[in-house]
């Protein structure tokens, strides 16, 4: 059996244990668990679920691209994407190292609860916000911000709420849990 943890990374911690350069907050200031690393990542500035894990074919098939696992994320943007944002999105988006896979894009309702953000997101009185839901087969650097940001709607707050059938649920700012998966089966059956 291989470990993983789910882990509700919050806004300013790095997908990392340690922080040679700025004395950031990492991983070691939530998880106390040695031998797992992240199976992926999720910038500084985004929230929400990050995998671990003590097995490195876990660890592939949950990062790397072939395996075309599902990532859900949450993203409240600048304004409010019509129509045509929302096909460009799911069509895929031209950005500086090629044009995005196809995705998932839909509007949705704001995240109910939803934990606040600290330091909160910028307000701005005449521009609205709205959420989507963008689920991705791929995972390039930044890639949902870009993509918002190519069709007209910058992103704000980014949350990933799902990685695969894990998702957040449950799982607080910070807060983490760890369950047992079977080793994949590519593995087992050498």
């Amino acid at each position: 059996m291989a470990r993983l943890i789910l882990f509700n990374k919050p806004f300013g911690v790095l997908s990392q244990f340690t922080d040679h350069e700025a004395q950031r907050p990492t991983l070691a200031g939530f998880i106390p668990v040695n031998g797992v690393y992240p199976a992926g990542r999720l910038d500084y500035d985004s929230e929400g679920l990050l995998l671990l894990t003590d097995d490195g074919d876990w660890q592939a098939r949950i990062a790397h691209p072939r395996f075309k696992l599902p990532k859900t994320y949450w993203a409240q943007v600048e304004g409010k994407p019509d129509g045509a944002a929302l096909e460009a999105l799911a069509r895929g988006v031209k950005l500086s190292d090629g044009v995005t896979r196809p995705a998932l894009a839909a509007p949705m309702d704001p995240p109910e609860p939803l934990w606040p953000r600290n330091p909160p997101i910028r307000y701005r009185a005449t521009i609205p916000t709205s959420w989507i839901r963008l689920t991705l087969g791929e995972g390039r650097n930044r890639q949902v911000r870009r993509m918002t940001a190519a069709v007209g709607y910058p992103t704000l707050r980014l949350i990933r709420y799902a990685i695969g059938d894990w998702t957040l649920s449950g799982l607080e700012p910070g807060a983490w849990k760890e369950i047992e998966v079977p080793a994949p089966a590519a593995r087992r059956r050498r």
